[in-house]
């Protein structure tokens, strides 16, 4: 398999949505095997070179269209890993951070396995209510109680109070299921065109800076969105992000995937709120969004009749049709439930990737439409709603070939020149050899102010 075959399966999705645009790397871009850093039994070193190489494309077709000279770049295999293992490779204090809170993970049921995720507060309450638990129930209890129950009860348990648990499957049995069978259809990421349109302006002048003067709304959390945000924050658009004042971020994820980008407080559900959001709205260029579908339109109506010609990029877990659309998930969640785990285990338990790598590329990929949805806004005014989903990524690597039966059992540690430090915080530099850091640190969570700094130009 070749590293950038990913570009094949991304070109599809553009032709699908009328882009009728060349896909292959530029000859600037360059890549080398990044499978010491990445081993794993299915291919995730090629899933995550083809991403940040689709985004590095998607980038130089951006600049070709403003006409811009192309940047090109190096697919360093060791930058690539060490930003995919950015949870791994964060250190606050010098101290490395706990990737999973005490009740996520693997937990045996009566018939099989279970994976939960409980990082959040809100979570872990909804888990432990959903499993008839006491607040205080630490793990020990909390995997009592999953042994004693059927692993689709705990499933079933878990969607009924918007908890966050699956049933392990095999990749047989998630690829005939009804919510398997819809999240591998489609696209690998959706770009539909709207009717709303918006002036077609200048960009930016920089080339290592092509996005300069477009404003970014995000209102995503955890991992896929924020990637997607940080990529363009990377390439120089104002990225201001969005958080509800009763849901603290997590401060190890927000140190890590809030490079680049200023942070506000906003509660949608309040009319000062609301309307604070629409006047930043109508001044954006792209809104980034990872609610469930419809949920935002039902909030504040379609962000295309606030803002015409806006690029909207969505990240879901299980897809936008089939039984699970509207269920919450994460990426260890994805690979539980469609067969990853089972198929990166062993005979006694079920096993993951080496880094979540459905969030990243699937954060990189969502970055890379909405470079081209903007390229073709360019020339034809038009918005565009652009869409990826985890599952949908997962199908892409489940079905790939190039699987390796007896990877290295311990993968490579990416070295000190991938990381950068600020204070006490240490991060992975961008996964783009060419850029030596983001453009500033995360800032406090929360503590800017809800309004844009810079005069945009449009896109």
């Amino acid at each position: 398999m070749r590293p950038l075959a990913l570009l094949d399966t991304y070109g599809a999705a553009l032709a699908a949505a009328g882009l009728d645009v060349p896909v292959e790397p530029a000859p600037g871009i360059h890549c080398a095997p990044a499978g010491r850093f990445l081993p794993a039994r299915l291919p995730v070193a090629d899933l995550a070179t083809g991403a940040v190489a689709a985004f590095a494309a998607a980038a130089d077709r951006y600049r070709h269209t403003h006409g811009l000279a192309p940047q090109g770049a190096r697919l360093d295999p060791e930058r690539i890993a060490a930003s995919f293992a950015g949870d791994r490779m964060l250190r606050m204090a010098g101290r490395p951070v706990p990737g999973f809170a005490a009740l996520s993970g693997f937990f045996p049921a009566a018939d099989g396995w279970v994976r939960t995720h409980a990082n959040y507060p809100h979570h872990r309450a909804r888990l432990l209510r959903a499993l008839e638990l006491p607040d205080d129930t630490d793990r020990a209890g909390c995997a009592a109680r999953l042994r004693q129950l059927p692993a689709t009860a705990v499933e079933d348990a878990a969607a009924g109070h918007d908890a966050i648990a699956v049933r392990v499957r095999t990749e047989h049995e998630w690829a005939t299921s009804p919510q398997g069978r819809a999240a591998a259809a489609g696209p690998l990421v959706r770009i539909l065109a709207r009717d709303d349109t918006a002036d077609r302006t200048v960009a930016g002048d920089d080339p290592a800076r092509p996005l300069a003067g477009l404003r970014v709304l995000d209102l995503t959390r955890v991992i896929a969105g924020p990637v997607a945000a940080r990529a363009l924050g990377l390439l120089g658009a104002e990225v201001l992000r969005i958080d509800p004042p009763a849901l603290p971020e997590i401060p190890w994820q927000h140190a890590e995937n809030g490079q680049g980008k200023r942070t506000a407080l906003l509660d949608l559900h309040a009319r000062p709120g609301r309307e604070t959001w629409r006047r930043l709205l109508a001044d954006a260029d792209v809104l980034l969004t990872g609610y469930r579908p419809g949920a935002l339109d039902a909030l504040i109506g379609a962000p295309g009749t606030i803002r015409p010609g806006l690029v909207h990029g969505r990240v879901c877990a299980w897809g936008w049709s089939g039984p699970w659309a509207d269920r919450r998930g994460f990426d260890s969640i994805v690979q539980a439930a469609s067969g990853i785990a089972v198929a990166e285990g062993d005979c006694d338990a079920p096993g993951a990737l080496p880094v979540q790598a459905l969030d990243h590329a699937s954060g990189y990929l969502l970055a890379a439409a909405v470079l081209d949805a903007l390229a073709a806004r360019h020339r034809d005014g038009r918005g565009r709603d652009v869409a990826v989903a985890l599952a949908r990524t997962a199908a892409w690597l489940l079905q790939a070939p190039g699987r390796d039966p007896h990877p290295p059992p311990v993968p490579a540690r990416p070295g000190p020149r991938t990381v950068a430090t600020h204070a006490a915080v240490t991060t992975a530099r961008p996964a783009l050899a060419e850029y030596p850091d983001y453009p500033f640190p995360a800032r406090a969570w929360g503590g800017d102010p809800a309004a844009w700094v810079v005069q945009g130009l449009g896109g």
